[in-house]
């Protein structure tokens, strides 16, 4: 186990139980008779990893003093969620490592990695059908359409350098930060309890999660895959243009823009990102990035204090310095 893995499991302690229960849900949800599908599930199994959704649902319910035996089972269909898109993504970014295995569609191709997605999508909102409020189930569903949109704006925006900082952050909020939000506010409000806590814990997910992608564009760009785990510089190669590249290019003189165009768009180029690094100084642009992801997080803890103190509300404080010192 990594230090920073040790870490988060350190965190989570104040809802262990509740992580023990969410993982055993998980794993009889990836049961499945065809042996075609268990040679799968078994694979993904292995893309677990830090597992920050589903402890957020618990560490939120735990704080607010909302939890209820199925926070376990709301963790779990969150979970199972984030499992799916991570299978569409590595699709959508021809990655070929995460959790330095190999993902679906190189393992064996695109076509089973988007049913495979589909499968786990299935098996979440089947799972949601079975807890006594409907709440998880509407605002997952809703989740799941505004990850969608995301993604569908970000593929349309590709090599899109006039993109402005708003947009930028309201598809990266979109595909990565609405998930974030939902848990938390479901960890707050589920089966229906007090809206304004759960707004304010939506909110705070939301800063939470759209901080975690902006410091993973920020990886995207410096880490190894070795480092990461999972294939570096994928963002260059697909075409998209994040918050680090945007500023970038919004300083520099137009032959810099021309080199910085030609690094993302020229036909048959390998390691795009490592051209890219050598084309501009990419390090201002990370500066802003990671300012930026310093305030949402401030906006993050600011917001925590509405919950009384405790040891739930210190492991969110806790996750939080995680999410802008990670390198994983």
């Amino acid at each position: 186990m990594t230090s920073a893995r040790a870490h988060l499991k350190q965190l989570f302690l104040p809802v262990e139980d509740g992580m023990e229960r969410m993982q055993a849900i998980l794993r009889e949800q990836l049961v499945e008779h065809s042996g075609a599908v268990r040679d799968m599930t078994s694979h993904i199994d292995r893309f677990r990893g830090k597992q920050l959704r589903a402890a957020l649902v618990l560490l939120t319910g735990e704080a607010s003093g909302n939890t209820t035996d199925e926070h376990a089972t709301v963790g779990a269909i969150v979970e199972m969620i984030h499992l799916a898109t991570l299978v569409h993504d590595d699709i959508l970014d021809g990655a070929e490592v995460r959790r330095r295995v190999a993902c679906v569609n190189q393992r064996w191709d695109n076509q089973v990695a988007v049913l495979l997605g589909d499968f786990l999508y299935a098996r979440a909102f089947g799972l949601s059908t079975t807890l006594s409020s409907r709440l998880c189930s509407r605002m997952l569903s809703e989740t799941t359409r505004e990850l969608c949109v995301g993604e569908i704006e970000q593929s349309t925006r590709r090599y899109d350098f006039e993109m402005s900082q708003e947009r930028y952050e309201m598809i990266a909020g979109a595909k990565t930060a609405s998930l974030y939000a939902a848990a938390c506010e479901l960890g707050a409000r589920y089966p229906g309890g007090n809206e304004e806590v759960g707004a304010a814990m939506a909110r705070f997910g939301w800063s939470l999660g759209l901080a975690f992608q902006i410091i993973d564009d920020c990886l995207d760009l410096t880490a190894s895959t070795g480092e990461l785990g999972k294939t570096a510089g994928t963002d260059v190669e697909d075409g998209k243009i994040t918050l680090p590249v945007l500023y970038t290019y919004t300083q520099a003189d137009e032959p810099t823009r021309a080199r910085m165009r030609d690094v993302f768009t020229r036909p048959g180029l390998e390691n795009r990102a490592v051209l890219l690094r050598e084309t501009c100084d990419l390090e201002t642009g990370l500066e802003v990035a990671r300012e930026r992801a310093r305030t949402l997080v401030g906006d993050c803890l600011e917001r925590l204090q509405r919950l009384p103190v405790s040891p739930a509300r210190a492991a969110m404080e806790g996750i939080v310095e995680f999410v802008i010192t990670r390198r994983i």
